[in-house]
């Protein structure tokens, strides 16, 4: 158990620190996978709602800090997801390869819809396109990565 847990950790600072390597050093701005996300909601299915929420909420707070539109909302949505990951332990058992993959995708989908919900109108997407194309693009992709990393990590397990 100990050893899972310190392999998770390892796993969620290296999507963390490879999400400002992608989005900030390589440049590569929405084209990147949003690593924040599937880490706070991997290490949500192993810690308590309050250690989750802490979580999402200082590397949401530490992304805002990267910009001047909208402070504060990708705190408080990667705080949410936060606290809703690590509710499902409670919902759901099992890690099976579908939960997770749905698990992954709902989480990040339900924070690119906080994320437009908090943002000033004259910073908004158009809600049909950012809801029913860009969102669920972003979540299948961030399905992918979450999955790719805990195989590569043999955290995820059957």
């Amino acid at each position: 158990m100990i050893r899972r847990s310190a392999a998770l950790l390892l796993v969620v600072l290296a999507l963390v620190t490879l999400h400002f390597v992608l989005h900030l050093t390589a440049g590569l701005g929405d084209a990147a996978p949003d690593l924040l996300t599937v880490g706070v909601l991997l290490l949500a299915r192993q810690v308590h709602m309050g250690v989750a929420s802490a979580v999402g909420f200082g590397l949401g707070l530490l992304e805002d800090s990267l910009s001047v539109v909208a402070f504060g909302s990708n705190a408080l949505a990667l705080t949410v997801v936060g606290a809703v990951g690590a509710r499902t332990r409670e919902w759901f058992m099992g890690d099976s390869l579908l939960f997770m993959a749905s698990y992954l995708a709902a989480g990040k989908w339900l924070r690119d819809f906080l994320h437009w919900l908090l943002v000033g109108p004259g910073f908004r997407d158009d809600f049909l396109a950012m809801f029913f194309l860009q969102a669920p693009l972003a979540a299948l992709y961030a399905a992918a990565v979450g999955l790719v990393a805990l195989q590569v990590k043999g955290v995820w397990r059957e």
